[in-house]
């Protein structure tokens, strides 16, 4: 089987080619010894040709994870050819990879992408003028449109023919060619001959990973490094330096004998959105903006009247009925009928009965994920990120516990710096994810169904428990320390396309009925059983019951922040299990299956403050069991696992009771007891975390010099 290695940059299209090459026959796991995703499959119109889609990554340099598997992937001669897809957009930046690829001796063809968006913008590559340059295929492509792929992939596919020999590296200045060669010769049998061109110039860089991995001996170590200087000396600049330079310049020949000869520059609809969207000042606005209109869409309105149709009309009349009257033709015991209608339909029916608001919220997402929006809006959060001390890299596991938790967790592994990524984990889940949705719709539609801001103001109570823990976290000895950077690639804006949104939302919706059907339906008939039976598997009132015994002994924890009824402490405690458990819980617990009769159900037992409060609780505590399980994975380590568990409930705990110790005074005019006085302790104790100077943290020194030729 011939094996194709597909790699680009970020948003090059790189995976939608794939998805198209590929189909259904495509295989997910993780690169052996590293945690970076692994995607390969085989081609749907020529099952001989096995594709490896490798990280999207900017150049094959050692500067994160994704790099460090894709050259090492490469150098291990698994690939009998490259699919290197370039953005046509962006062609000095994408050529870069372009000539370290080269280098490796691996056959390489070019897939450019995006040709269908450069003809929109008015200009033009000549493909011929451009494989001339380069010496090797150049096929124009649109992953969108679906054009030129199939050919991508079989001139891919005859290039594994192509000898070592007659491979046309790129040219550089003719010292630095000089300095190659030699350092060539040094290395003689050390390397194959394929790749020694690629180590030649890594040596050169000092690339510290390539030296480890090769066995040269001291005297070639001197040889090479006398070169090194000498050639340093010559152009007066550091061994990096002059490698960037030289493929820049390389490069721009190429791009200027390709490209149209227009040298007037147009500003491209994307351009100037983004002078708006990205502004420093307008930036954040439309951000919230934008959100608060996502979350009313899904909350307040649209989402909210399928619904209440959902909940009230079909999990409150035709649903119960119907089963209750087959349930008494067939004459059943009363105890399995009321497992199936006071359990299973007042559990599950009523966290189903919140799917058309999932569905509408993420058909939003959908969108704004699928213009270009969220990209923006991880560059935006970059310019904050990094003001407090954090990686911009930090909000793309944010973005994704949207949706849920596990994946923004196992997102974190894309951050290089240990410390970072360790902070990511510990704080990612603060967001609410779709679980957690029911819990707002639940709690906003009781306590405050004509307020559009309070669902909203979930999703930012998230984030700024995110930037201050982040900011708190980051002052600490053990997760403190320099800041990895931040590099992402801003796609151009594009209309949205209805069947992918559809299926991005559907996908979610689905999973979610998974979870239903399977996890939430096997909470909902214990939860039923142990609130309808006592410790003598006796047959009681719920006040009675196992459940109401045990939220009773901790009911007492939760009171200084509003919600010390037993019900609320047990729908909290079954949430750890999964956070839709928590709105089933109440259905059980309280009997109702319609959504005006759960509503005055809890407004009867809870008051505005006290509901918010539990909202803030759930919202921020330690996640689901599965999420903790992720957590265990990537932190790998039981302290780590249990402090990052332990964090998140006590800031939970902390951050709800100053909501309702100060929402008393403000709101309701309570006088100052003594949580009033242990909440002002713990908000002063917060400021102090957040404000005091960062502990001195022993690691490696990086120069300013050597971080501005990294950044390069």
């Amino acid at each position: 089987m011939t094996v194709i290695a597909l790699i680009g940059n970020p948003n090059s299209g790189k995976t939608s080619l794939f998805n198209l090459v590929t189909g259904t026959n495509q295989r997910v796991g993780n690169w052996p010894g590293v945690t970076v995703e692994r995607k390969s499959g085989v081609a749907k119109k020529d099952k001989s040709i096995e594709v490896q889609d490798l990280p999207g990554i900017y150049s094959m340099s050692p500067y994160s994870p994704e790099e460090k598997v894709a050259r090492d992937y490469l150098l291990s001669n698994h690939a009998d050819s490259i699919l290197n897809v370039v953005d046509a957009t962006n062609l000095e930046r994408n050529l870069y990879l372009t000539t370290q690829l080269i280098e490796t001796g691996i056959p390489v063809t070019i897939a450019l992408n995006m040709s269908d968006v450069l003809k929109s913008q008015g200009k033009s590559i000549n493909v011929d003028k451009m494989s001339y340059q380069l010496g090797l295929p150049v096929v124009a492509t649109s992953a969108v449109k679906n054009t030129g792929v199939e050919k991508a992939i079989k001139t891919a596919n005859q290039t594994t023919k192509t000898s070592v020999e007659t491979i046309q590296y790129p040219l550089y200045d003719d010292k630095f060619e000089a300095a190659i060669a030699q350092i060539v010769e040094i290395l003689g049998n050390t390397v194959p001959e394929r790749s020694e061109r690629f180590y030649a110039i890594k040596l050169f860089e000092r690339d510290s990973l390539v030296e480890a991995d090769l066995d040269l001996s001291e005297f070639q170590k001197g040889e090479i490094n006398d070169i090194i200087k000498i050639t340093e000396e010559i152009f007066t600049e550091d061994s990096e330096s002059i490698v960037i330079n030289q493929r820049y310049a390389f490069i721009e020949r190429v791009a200027k004998m390709a490209q149209s000869q227009d040298s007037d520059f147009k500003m491209t609809v994307s351009d100037k959105i983004d002078k708006v969207v990205t502004n420093r000042v307008l930036a954040l606005p439309i951000f919230t903006v934008i959100m608060f209109l996502v979350y009313y869409l899904s909350i307040q309105t649209f989402g909210t009247m399928w619904t209440d149709w959902v909940n009230d009309v079909l999990f409150g009349e035709y649903v119960p009925n119907w089963v209750r009257a087959v349930l008494d033709y067939l004459h059943v015991a009363g105890w399995l009928e009321s497992l199936i209608i006071d359990g299973i339909i007042a559990g599950v029916g009523t966290v189903l009965g919140f799917l058309p608001q999932i569905f509408v919220l993420f058909v939003c997402l959908g969108i704004l994920e699928d213009i270009g929006y969220m990209s923006r809006i991880a560059f935006v959060m970059d310019r904050i990120f990094r003001r407090f001390g954090l990686s911009g890299k930090s909000f793309i596991p944010m973005l994704i516990a949207t949706g849920c938790g596990v994946p923004a967790i196992m997102a974190s592994r894309t951050i290089e710096n240990e410390r970072d990524r360790k902070i990511t984990i510990m704080t990612a889940t603060f967001m609410p994810c779709s679980a957690k949705l029911e819990i707002i719709a639940l709690i906003a539609g009781a306590f405050f169904p004509h307020n559009p801001f309070i669902a909203p103001s979930t999703y930012f109570v998230g984030l700024v428990a995110i930037i201050l823990s982040g900011i708190a976290l980051k002052k600490t000895s053990f997760l403190g320390g320099y800041t990895s950077p931040f590099i992402m690639e801003l796609p151009a804006y594009h209309l949205p396309k209805v069947m992918k949104v559809l299926r991005y939302a559907i996908g979610k919706a689905m999973s979610f009925v998974k979870r239903a059907g399977t996890i939430i339906f096997s909470l909902t008939v214990l939860i039923w059983f142990m609130s309808s039976y006592n410790f003598r598997f006796q047959s009681v009132e719920t006040e009675y019951s196992i459940l109401a015994s045990l939220g009773k002994s901790v009911a007492w924890i939760f009171s200084p922040l509003g919600f010390g009824n037993w019900r609320a402490a047990v729908a909290a405690g079954t949430g750890l299990a999964a956070k839709e458990t928590v709105v089933a819980t109440f259905g059980i617990l309280y009997n109702d299956n319609t959504t005006a009769s759960l509503w005055h159900s809890l407004q009867a037992d809870y008051s505005a403050l006290s509901a918010y409060s539990f909202l803030t609780f759930n919202l921020l505590c330690a996640p689901c069991f599965a999420a903790m399980g992720a957590i265990k994975r990537e932190m790998n380590n039981v302290k780590w696992t249990l402090g990052a568990i332990g964090f998140q409930t006590g800031l939970a705990y902390v951050v709800s009771l100053m909501i309702y110790q100060f929402g008393l005074i403000l709101f309701y005019g309570k006088t100052i007891n003594f949580w009033t006085i242990v909440a002002v302790a713990l908000l002063l104790t917060t400021v102090y975390f957040i404000a005091r100077k960062p502990r001195q943290v022993k690691e490696r020194v990086i120069s300013l010099d050597n971080l501005a030729t990294t950044q390069e």
